[in-house]
């Protein structure tokens, strides 16, 4: 009896327990496998335990492990390395993140279960909370390119008072990211920068999963549906295309990207500290350069069937199509209004005037300005109406319209003009210097 002193009263109560359905299978009452059963034990464990009882009775029920150290047991210093380097340089790192380091930066094999339970008993990482209403996940789509996800997100990526937005561009089938950017703030012009981007490299999507933002739709009522008809910049440039744009009425609907930013907030902040990066240029260079391709290697999933539904663009303008469009209607001096600007059409060959026509005006990423007619480019300029010199015109006659705004129409073919010149007389002329004429014609000396 002196051993049990040194159990707990749980471990007492658990002995009973065993010893009880042992003496029931030893009087045949039940079977010893159902005994096993009861126990929540194996057939072949169930043997060791009765073998133990004959030889040793009650006290041979104990675990023999009590009060002896586990052969598995981490070295007290390896602890208070690891809890010290997570308190003095990864303090904002996430538990799996800093697994991660461990392994790679400090050759420290241990399980992810054992750190994370490490560092909430020392209570440098707060328990996870219980997860919440079982939700049934979308399936992924079977190809690379079928559905490609867009969406930013906001926040101190610096980790100072400083805001901006992140926007990413995912493949719905493999979680591979195609673009990743910094920017002051998530609009037209920096969405259509990143589709740009990625139809250039990778071609044509099948279609394209967003939130409901004023760039990507137009929502008559604020909440409700979105109008498939009335199409922003965004959406007339996809349409061009041929992308079908698939908006999301719920956070929960955007689970892949929600998820992905999730992890995008937990570990680009730590990593842009930990390479001394702060600016805004620094930090898209270190995604471009490097941490895209390391974000692949660690999340990226392998697509459910082989092939892949990119098809590469044909001779389309990307230039055009991902700008800025405006209708505007062309002066009487053949200049179009735009933003105070006046951009001079040079002269075109199949036109004499394009005054009163309607053309469109492509405001284009970087800020500069073309101006087209149908098929026709009349122009480029810089974003301060300057046209380039790479797009004037060869000189051509200029026509100067009237006050009253009408232009003398030239004649077809021109009108050939012939110097005016002394023509030969039927009748010969005689110089002042001649003698009198005789009756005959003569001239007499």
């Amino acid at each position: 009896m002196q051993s049990m002193v040194s159990y707990s009263k749980a471990a007492m109560e658990r002995a009973m327990k065993v010893q009880e359905v042992i003496l029931r299978a030893i009087a045949k009452k039940i079977t010893w496998w159902q005994a096993a059963e009861i126990i929540g034990i194996s057939d072949r464990h169930m043997r060791r335990w009765r073998e133990r009882y004959e030889e040793f009775g009650y006290d041979g029920l104990f675990d023999r492990r009590r009060g002896k150290p586990s052969h598995k047991r981490v070295p007290m210093a390896l602890v208070e390395q690891i809890l010290g380097l997570y308190r003095e340089k990864y303090f904002d790192l996430n538990v799996r993140h800093f697994h991660e380091k461990l392994r790679a930066e400090h050759q420290i094999e241990l399980s992810y279960t054992w750190v994370k339970l490490a560092l909430q008993g020392a209570g440098l990482v707060a328990r996870g909370r219980k997860r919440g209403v079982h939700r049934k996940r979308r399936p992924r789509r079977p190809l690379p390119g079928m559905m490609l996800h867009i969406d930013g997100s906001r926040h101190r990526w610096f980790q100072d008072e400083r805001w901006y937005d992140l926007i990413v561009i995912l493949d719905d089938a493999t979680s591979e990211i195609y673009y990743a950017q910094l920017v002051e703030e998530e609009s037209t012009v920096t969405v259509m920068a990143g589709l740009k981007e990625v139809i250039e490299r990778k071609g044509i999507f099948c279609a394209l999963y967003s939130d409901r933002g004023s760039h990507f739709w137009l929502t008559p009522k604020v909440g409700g549906r979105v109008d498939p008809q009335r199409l922003t910049q965004v959406g007339r440039a996809l349409r061009e295309l041929g992308v079908q744009m698939i908006p999301a009425y719920s956070p929960q609907a955007r689970g892949r990207s929600e998820r992905n930013f999730g992890t995008w907030q937990g570990r680009l902040p730590q990593e842009l500290r930990l390479h001394g990066i702060s600016t805004l240029e620094g930090a898209n260079a270190f995604l471009r350069e490097h941490y895209m391709a390391e974000f692949n290697r660690r999340f990226q999933v392998r697509a459910a069937q082989s092939g892949s539904a990119f098809v590469a663009r044909r001779s389309r303008d990307l230039d055009l199509i991902f700008s800025l469009q405006f209708e505007r209607t062309v002066n009487r001096d053949n200049t179009v209004s735009f933003q105070n600007l006046s951009l001079q059409i040079e002269a075109v060959r199949w036109r004499a005037s394009l005054a009163g026509c309607t053309v469109t005006v492509h405001q284009h990423l970087d800020g500069s300005i073309s101006l087209t007619h149908g098929p026709h480019r009349l122009g480029r300029y810089s974003a301060q109406g300057e046209t380039w010199a790479a797009d004037k015109k060869s000189a051509r006659r200029s026509v100067e319209k009237t006050r009253s705004g009408k232009v003398k129409k030239p004649t077809f073919p021109p009108r050939l003009e012939i110097p005016h010149t002394p023509r030969d007389s039927h009748f010969p002329t005689a110089p002042t210097a001649a003698g009198p004429l005789t009756q005959t014609g003569q001239v007499t000396c």
